[in-house]
């Protein structure tokens, strides 16, 4: 049986990452639209959220540890599939949005959209596929 650590901890991490990635959104459509002010906004909510994300996710790893992916087969091979690819672009994103975020704070704008045109779908990619690889683990193994 798990413990209630087991059942939140891993679903906080989820919904971190998904609020994060929302915000991500929000950002892109304020800056099409040119809200500057509110692309600014969202953008360092989303930041902020996936800071918490990586916070809660190495507490959980160090509490919890990993947890192994139950099924076979199929759902086995597309687990794995997400995860690789998830964990190869969100260990790419972390620096990227670093960057992306320290031109944009140091008024350095066309470096920033340089940069941002790169990290902006990989860090979504993250974040959905960071919400299947949970939805894979914990809800349809």
């Amino acid at each position: 049986m798990l413990d209630s650590t087991e059942i939140w901890l891993p679903a906080a991490n989820a919904a971190l990452i998904v609020i994060s990635g929302i915000f991500l959104v929000i950002g892109y459509v304020c800056i099409r639209s040119r809200r500057i002010i509110w692309h600014r906004r969202s953008m360092l909510t989303a930041s902020v959220f996936a800071a918490l994300f990586l916070v809660v996710y190495v507490t959980r790893f160090v509490v919890l540890g990993s947890k192994i992916y139950p099924g076979e087969g199929v759902s086995r091979a597309i687990y794995f599939t997400i995860l690789i690819s998830h964990t190869i672009i969100a260990i790419a994103v972390a620096p990227l949005a670093f960057v992306t975020l320290r031109r944009a704070l140091a008024g350095r704008f066309k470096p920033h959209r340089q940069i941002a045109r790169i990290t902006l779908p990989m860090w979504i990619y993250t974040a959905v596929t960071g919400w299947l690889v949970y939805m894979l683990l914990y809800h349809f193994a």
